[in-house]
């Protein structure tokens, strides 16, 4: 989870650095099409726990009826994660289109890395926590990483208007 922390801060400051500056619109009109992606992430989690339920005889009454089947449980679980994860990413990923002026090639650096580590978490989750361990880093550590960042904006910007 060190290395993905390393990578994030890495792409971040590299994002930040040398991504161009643009005008408040394009910010914001590339933080939501690359939030359509991370979005669409949990739709995805959705609809695989909705296909494992409607194809198991033990599943299909729904999880409030009966044991869910440890296929649906396991979804379930990557599902529960995902909607956490994208419930943090997506203002963050706003906050930061908003605050930061050379934000859109983040933007674009954070839905590839959500991407990656979304990969990474659901192949790996059936095999336990170290092998999910790397996509949770990669999906959270990132967004983290730029809350901080908006933050530290954030902070900047209030100490010039006092």
């Amino acid at each position: 989870m060190a290395g993905a922390l390393l990578v994030t801060v890495a792409i971040v400051a590299a994002a930040l650095v040398l991504g161009p500056a643009a005008p408040l619109s394009q910010r914001l009109a590339t933080a939501i099409m690359v939030d359509l992606t991370v979005v669409a992430w949990l739709a995805g989690g959705i609809a695989n726990v909705a296909r494992l339920r409607f194809f198991s005889p033990t599943d299909i009454a729904g999880s409030g009826r009966t044991d869910a089947s440890t296929a649906v449980r396991d979804a379930a679980a990557v599902l529960q994660n995902t909607l956490e994860q994208v419930a943090l990413a997506v203002p963050v990923h706003i906050a930061a289109a908003v605050m930061i002026e050379r934000s859109a090639t983040l933007s674009i650096a954070l839905g590839l890395m959500f991407t990656i580590g979304r990969t990474a978490f659901w192949r790996g989750y059936s095999h336990g926590s170290q092998a999910r361990a790397f996509g949770f880093a990669m999906t959270f550590y990132p967004t983290l990483v730029t809350l901080f960042v908006v933050a530290a904006f954030a902070v900047f910007r209030m100490s010039d208007l006092i």
